[in-house]
């Protein structure tokens, strides 16, 4: 058995990017940091999560830059091939989201 799940809590980076698809799909890329506190530094961690559907329609009505959010979902590497090299991606699909922090 195998297990992709992801929980991110942290802030938007930068207003949504939404797109509407052919054949009606709608899309949301957001970046997420998170950030961990030690004693003496933080670090800061940046995230691209993609949102479908639904839950875009949420994002584009919702969600601006700096908002705090909760995601849920999964790890998805893509790969592509620049100057010869090959390069990856690292996304978050976000199966689930919650809007948190002051209404």
């Amino acid at each position: 058995m195998s297990v992709n799940r992801v929980h991110l809590i942290g802030n938007v980076g930068k207003d949504p990017e939404v797109r509407n698809l052919q054949g009606g799909a709608k899309v949301a890329t957001i970046t997420l940091a998170t950030t961990e506190k030690f004693k003496d530094r933080e670090e800061t961690e940046w995230h691209t999560v993609v949102i479908w559907n639904n839950l875009a329609d949420v994002v584009e009505k919702y969600v601006k830059k700096g908002s705090q959010l909760y995601i849920e979902g999964r790890i998805k590497t893509e790969k592509y091939t620049k100057d010869g090299q090959d390069r990856f991606i690292v996304k978050i699909v976000a199966s689930s989201l919650q809007l948190l922090g002051k209404k």
